[in-house]
């Protein structure tokens, strides 16, 4: 019995299959009978309190606040890491991934301006559409095993870390509340000690976690989304030790396993529940959700796609090293917005005073379903029937 579950977590695809599952169960306790335990799941009560200093939110909050910060802190490693000796440390391999992402994040959002403008509440949901679940991507793009070339996954890698980039961007910037000048001034001083720290070469990573702590919630009294703070700190974790070894690379690899196997997953079932029963439906065409699944399936494709095309015809990048007809597959791959975009919904619609968190849900489920079959298939029947060279 446990053979075959070792076998199964060593499976490239096996993170998005978690997240499928994770969604599936929720979806099942969202309209079952078992809904009053789901509702009651999300909103047990945690609190943790310091003297005067106090943390209380449910369950829910405490996963999309505090356990997603551990996720943006695995992202800011892998973002070091490839920036330091990855694919980002050539401006030559940046260039065309980073102008489809910048189309992958700017046409997704124009669409769903588009079918939202004349509501002021529904517009904070711009950015909805805008982000990709690079692990649910990889994982379908794995289903189609060794006839994948390695390119093509590293061009889909590249292309998903610039566009955590440009959330990590658009969630500093636009999805801020009130700000705490105490908190911020906290914050700073984490920075500052964090950034002392690896200038001085402390290679032992106690003192970076204990501050990395304090400033999480720092930030998160200051009215700056808390999961930024896992970026931040992930950049000033070095990247060598005096003994050759990379501690960025070895917390990278620690933590792969619990935020691909254990927090996307949570965060998926705690987010994705949403109610299907008629009156849902019937909103499933409405502004939000329609502008966030076209949004996720046809803005992505034509953003990508179309500003890479138009990037290499004007000699803006050098061509893609993998063919058009995968770059197209890759592209729609990308419309699996998913646990990205939930968080951004999240975000968006948690102080509007209006149910938007259901309908943007029923959206963001859309879009990325379909750009995950489409994709899918779209690859299976174009990529090279015998296997994949490495290219």
């Amino acid at each position: 019995m446990i053979e075959p579950i070792k076998n199964f977590l060593r499976l490239e695809s096996a993170g998005g299959i978690m997240l499928v599952i994770a969604t599936v169960l929720a979806l099942i306790f969202a309209n079952t009978p078992l809904q009053a335990m789901y509702g009651g799941f999300l909103d047990i009560p945690v609190q943790i309190r310091f003297a005067e200093f106090e943390i209380a939110k449910p369950l829910l909050l405490w996963v999309n606040d505090g356990l997603m910060a551990v996720f943006f802190f695995l992202v800011g490693l892998e973002l070091k890491r490839e920036l330091v000796d990855g694919e980002l440390s050539s401006p030559s391999k940046i260039i065309l991934p980073a102008i489809a992402a910048v189309g992958g994040m700017a046409v997704p959002a124009l669409v769903y301006s588009w079918f939202n403008w004349d509501n002021s509440a529904a517009m904070q949901g711009w950015a909805i559409p805008a982000a990709t679940d690079i692990a649910f991507a990889l994982g379908i793009l794995t289903l189609l095993g060794k006839r994948v070339p390695t390119a093509l996954k590293i061009f889909l890698v590249s292309l998903a870390i610039i566009d955590d980039i440009g959330a990590i961007i658009i969630i500093a910037l636009f999805y801020t509340s009130d700000l705490s000048v105490t908190s911020l001034v906290i914050a700073a001083a984490c920075l500052i000690t964090l950034f002392v720290l690896n200038r001085r070469g402390v290679t032992s990573l106690t003192p970076y976690i204990i501050f990395g702590l304090i400033l999480w919630a720092s930030v998160l009294k200051s009215g700056v989304h808390a999961t930024l703070a896992g970026v931040a700190l992930a950049f000033f974790i070095p990247y060598l030790d005096d003994k050759g070894g990379s501690p960025v690379k070895e917390l990278e690899h620690d933590l792969h396993g619990t935020v691909a196997f254990f927090i996307l997953p949570l965060f998926a079932f705690m987010n994705a529940g949403v109610v299907m029963n008629s009156e849902a439906m019937g909103e499933a065409f409405t502004a939000i959700p329609l502008g966030i699944a076209l949004g996720l399936f046809f803005g992505k494709q034509v953003g990508i796609f179309g500003l890479s095309w138009l990037a290499v015809k004007i000699k803006l990048a050098p061509p893609p090293s993998i063919s058009w007809s995968q770059l197209y597959g890759v592209s729609i791959l990308c419309g699996i917005g998913f646990t990205m975009s939930l968080f951004v919904g999240s975000l968006a619609f948690e102080q509007t005073g209006e149910d938007y968190l259901a309908v943007d849900r029923l959206g963001i489920l859309m879009g990325s379903f379909a750009s995950a079959i489409f994709g899918y298939f779209f690859l299976h029947f174009t990529l090279p029937k015998e296997d994949a060279k490495d290219l």
